[in-house]
């Protein structure tokens, strides 16, 4: 291949790249790239008035959310040390469409590596269940006790608008409407043996 040739296959394929940015107004489209969901990236979550928190992402949907609100960034290497506030499953396009972006990657704490145990309540009978992977035998979960199940989160998939309400309430030491929704009815433990 001359020169001549090969600069022009360069400048056909430049241009050909250049045209799948243009829009269909002729338009260069600013739209942004999609961001693979990565075990142990790190995440800022705005929470607007010049807040912000972080959270780490975790096993497929887990993040792992921070306590605190922060003004001033922090470093980098402490923040998969914070005292972490809730673990929950979230939908991944908060991640992926970058609407909390990633800002680093650490390994996540052995601790925070743990998987979670969750609850579901029936809403048909009210019963409880444990969720958790070692359960996979029996889709995932098992029948559990009221005290089995006190202090758990409620296995769910958050909308990331959801955590940012639930991260400011947490922050100025209110109860969050989702995570109030969410929790165990007791009022349907009617049966001793689901008690």
């Amino acid at each position: 291949m001359t020169l001549a040739v090969y600069v022009a296959s360069a400048c056909a394929l430049l241009a050909i790249s250049e045209v799948d940015k243009i829009g269909t107004n002729g338009v260069t489209s600013s739209k942004p790239k999609r961001v693979r969901r990565k075990v142990g990236d790190i995440l800022r979550i705005d929470l607007g008035s010049g807040q912000h928190a972080y959270a780490q992402v975790a096993s497929e949907p887990l993040i792992v959310f921070f306590d605190g609100v922060f003004t001033k960034d922090v470093a980098i290497e402490e923040i998969p040390t914070l005292p972490v506030v809730f673990t929950l499953g979230v939908f991944r396009y908060a991640v992926t469409k970058g609407v909390w972006p990633v800002i680093a990657s650490q390994p996540l704490t052995p601790e925070n590596a743990q998987e979670p145990f969750f609850f579901r309540q029936d809403i048909i009978n009210g019963r409880l269940f444990l969720y958790h992977s070692t359960f996979a035998d029996q889709n995932f979960e098992r029948p559990a006790s009221l005290a089995e199940c006190t202090g758990l989160e409620c296995v769910a998939v958050w909308e990331p608008e959801h955590v940012v309400d639930r991260l400011r309430d947490h922050a100025a030491g209110r109860p969050n409407r989702w995570a109030e929704a969410l929790k165990i009815d007791t009022a349907r433990l009617t049966s001793p043996s689901r008690a």
